[in-house]
């Protein structure tokens, strides 16, 4: 292997690892820094080599030393468990996307992989006092994706189109189900043929920021 070859590939296999210990794409880490994602590509795939400040600039954006990207790490030592795992955080759903694509996604939460479930999740922001006080207003409920829940639980509900997400507590009668506020001064939903609603996710935990 040359030594242009093994430079390529040490910083590809590098840049693979802080981009899994960041918890994050190498779009989003293009995104962030203003580089071209075909760029990012190429040096993941150790088609190219990133000049000198990408490099630096890299090595600030992960927190780490210049050498943790350029040279060859030890293989005996037991990998970090990622920091933190970035969520998407969902605006208007595009009718016909995936609920995750990226021209859903208005930002990223960054959360402990420790605290969270398995599965494939996003965020949602609390809109309103409908679900006061079990969900506070502007909270960051975190959403596992998932097509039904229990009778009770609280749903992230497509509504309006299939357009607009809301979180409200799923009511089941029959083939239909009612969207319950868990405020008393808000009217429940109820979902039928003339007013169809889809469920995306359970609603597991909220985060608030002061």
């Amino acid at each position: 292997m040359t030594d242009v070859k093994k430079l390529k590939e040490t910083m590809a296999n590098n840049l693979k690892k802080q981009l899994s210990r960041k918890g994050i794409t190498q779009t989003m880490m293009a995104r962030d820094l203003n580089i071209p994602e075909m760029t990012v590509s190429n040096w993941v795939k150790g088609k190219t080599y990133p000049r000198p400040d990408k490099i630096q600039l890299m090595a600030d954006y992960f927190g780490i030393n210049r050498s943790q990207l350029t040279e060859e790490l030890p293989t005996n030592i037991e990998p970090i468990s990622p920091r933190s795992v970035a969520l998407p955080i969902l605006g208007t759903i595009a009718c016909g996307d995936p609920i995750t694509a990226e021209e859903n996604v208005i930002g990223y939460h960054y959360a402990s992989p420790e605290s969270l479930p398995t599965g494939n999740l996003f965020c949602l922001e609390a809109k309103g006092d409908s679900m006061h006080p079990t969900i506070p207003d502007k909270s960051l409920v975190i959403i596992r994706e998932q097509p039904d829940v229990e009778s009770g639980e609280i749903a992230a509900v497509l509504v309006n189109g299939n357009s607009e997400a809301t979180l409200k507590r799923v009511k089941k009668q029959g083939n239909t189900f009612i969207l319950m506020p868990d405020n008393p001064n808000f009217d429940p939903i109820l979902v039928d043929e003339n007013n169809p609603a889809k469920i995306i996710g359970k609603a597991i935990k909220y985060t608030l920021d002061l």
